[in-house]
């Protein structure tokens, strides 16, 4: 059983003295992790705050607001892998796609690069259902409740490879589509949580 354990921590704080410092640099979001050691399991936990790039950044802070929160837990073993997200304060009774992504969150959407495809599509961007689907891609799309809160699990039949890992999760402002020449789109990207995967 391969899996790890990764508590990343983004903490809006206000005043910025409140957090210890004077200085006007925002932190950096966190370094791609190492591939996991066996036993160990994935967790990333952020507050949405905006741009310039932290642990959880806001593109949209009316459908993810400033101060709403995400969890991501991610297990790996015998073959499969599950990625569980939990949201908080979001745009009540509504539906959003999510997706894990190439690439660490930044200053804009793009920078999460595309999705992370098990058997990468040889044509980007990608929006070949054989390529962008739930069985290849790990899809977290979820509606959130009266008080904007939502959980979301995808369990797909692949783990990792070592080399080449997802690095975030983008929650986007539409469901995901499956339609042939729109598959895996889902409207702009509205937010993002950088996970060590």
């Amino acid at each position: 059983m391969r899996s790890r354990r990764l508590l990343i921590l983004g903490l809006l704080c206000v005043p910025l003295a409140a957090c210890g410092g004077g200085g006007t640099a925002p932190a950096a979001p966190p370094s791609p992790a190492a591939p996991p050691a066996a036993g160990e399991t994935i967790r990333a936990s952020g507050t949405f705050a905006a741009p310039p790039p932290g642990v959880a950044v806001t593109y949209d802070q009316t459908l993810v607001p400033v101060g709403s929160t995400a969890v991501v837990d991610a297990t790996e073993g015998d073959g499969r892998t599950t990625v569980t997200m939990d949201v908080t304060g979001l745009e009540p009774n509504r539906r959003y796609g999510a997706h894990a992504h190439a690439n660490p969150c930044g200053a804009t959407g793009a920078d999460a690069g595309p999705h992370f495809q098990f058997t990468p599509d040889p044509v980007q961007p990608s929006v070949d259902p054989a390529y962008a689907n739930p069985q290849n891609e790990i899809w977290l799309d979820f509606t959130t409740d009266a008080q904007g809160a939502a959980t979301a699990t995808s369990t797909v039949n692949w783990e990792f490879p070592e080399d080449r890992r997802a690095q975030s999760v983008v929650i986007h402002t539409m469901p995901t589509s499956m339609e042939p020449g729109k598959a895996g789109t889902a409207g702009d990207r509205a937010g993002c949580i950088t996970v060590g995967f």
